[in-house]
């Protein structure tokens, strides 16, 4: 079941997402990169330790997927803060895997192995998070708390900048108390 945040939250950041140009991120550090997770192994960890979970889902062919992989998700201040408050996760939204997330088995019927890095079969969990209002659109990074329900799935790419109040609006509970919009206003970026 989706949040209310859902309604708040994706308008404000599509409109968002329409002025990636002209930013700068900061070069990662050597060695530092995000703890990516397979989805189960994120379900586990926050059986022990409650985190929320980022789900970046992607697809081999999608170019602004690759950029947000190189520019976005490499600036070493959202590492560090990726690692410390979520548990990360990268989902092939076309891959063939079964996948199991919260007790139900996803599978892609119409995956091809011969389509290569190609276009090929949406896998049945795209459609299960990373759906807005039926529309499926890569990249899309998904919020999941820490009983794996869906806070919400954003849209297109985003630079360290764009995604940094989100981030912290969800790594540091603050969606729990009040919404997107209200947390904004009294936001002051730190990147």
């Amino acid at each position: 079941m989706r949040s209310p945040l859902l309604a708040l939250l994706v308008p404000v950041l599509i409109h968002g997402t329409v002025s990636a140009q002209g930013t700068t991120t900061t070069a990662p550090s050597a060695g530092a990169a995000i703890n990516w997770l397979s989805l189960e192994q994120a379900q586990a960890a926050t059986k022990k330790v409650p985190k929320p979970i980022l789900v970046d889902v992607y697809t081999n062919w999608c170019g602004p997927c690759k950029m947000l992989a190189s520019r976005t998700f490499t600036d070493a201040r959202l590492v560090e803060y990726v690692n410390a408050h979520f548990y990360a996760v990268k989902f092939n939204a076309e891959g063939g895997d079964p996948v199991t997330f919260k007790g139900q088995t996803f599978k892609n019927p119409q995956y091809n192995p011969a389509a290569g890095g190609g276009r090929n079969g949406t896998h049945e969990l795209t459609y299960a998070i990373a759906n807005v209002e039926g529309r499926i659109a890569y990249p899309t990074v998904v919020y999941l708390n820490e009983n794996l329900d869906v806070i919400a799935p954003v849209q297109g790419y985003l630079t360290p900048q764009q995604i940094e109040p989100i981030l912290k609006y969800i790594g540091e509970g603050a969606y729990k108390k009040q919404d997107y919009p209200s947390f904004q206003t009294g936001f002051t970026a730190g990147w």
